[in-house]
């Protein structure tokens, strides 16, 4: 699950609604989403999605990285501790996105929980109680609050759900 929401978090395209109904079969929460989505522009979607992660006016509620809400501005000390966790785990995320992108994060705490073992349980505790444990909520709650699709309205609440299940 933990990559189907890295996965929303993503810009979208004109591949994403056929995208998101094949998903709806397997997630049926997704339903009023893409029946919401399906009367949307994609421009209107992907202006909401700018809003609200990238770029809003007169200011951008759902800044989707930890340095944002640990520091109050991009880069710093949670950028390099992520970068230890993951290197330490032998990961190597992309250069395209900085470390503390929630994207990465919820992808690498996926591949922890399918792919690492119990060899790495203590990465990903530590992902979650150092770093996700302490600005997740207030993501949630703002994204929850702000957003004007449904789409992004309920990943806000099924983040905030795993999280509540996780703690």
């Amino acid at each position: 699950m933990l990559d189907l929401f890295a996965l929303l978090l993503g810009a979208p395209d004109g591949g994403s609604l056929p995208v998101l109904r094949y998903l709806a079969d397997d997630h049926p929460w997704l339903e009023p989403a893409v029946a919401e989505l399906a009367g949307v522009s994609l421009e209107q979607w992907q202006a909401e999605h700018t809003r609200l992660f990238v770029n809003g006016y007169p200011k951008t509620p759902c800044v989707p990285f930890e340095s944002h809400f640990r520091h109050g501005r991009m880069g710093g000390a949670a950028c390099r501790e992520l970068s230890q966790l993951y290197a330490g785990a032998g990961v190597a995320p992309t250069d395209e996105l900085p470390p503390d992108y929630l994207g990465t994060m919820l992808s690498f705490a996926a591949w922890l929980q399918r792919d690492g073992g119990p060899a790495y349980q203590p990465f990903l505790e530590e992902l979650e109680q150092t770093h996700l444990s302490r600005w997740l909520p207030e993501f949630c709650s703002a994204l929850i609050a702000n957003a004007h699709l449904e789409l992004y309205r309920l990943l806000g609440e099924k983040l905030q759900n795993a999280l509540d299940y996780r703690q």
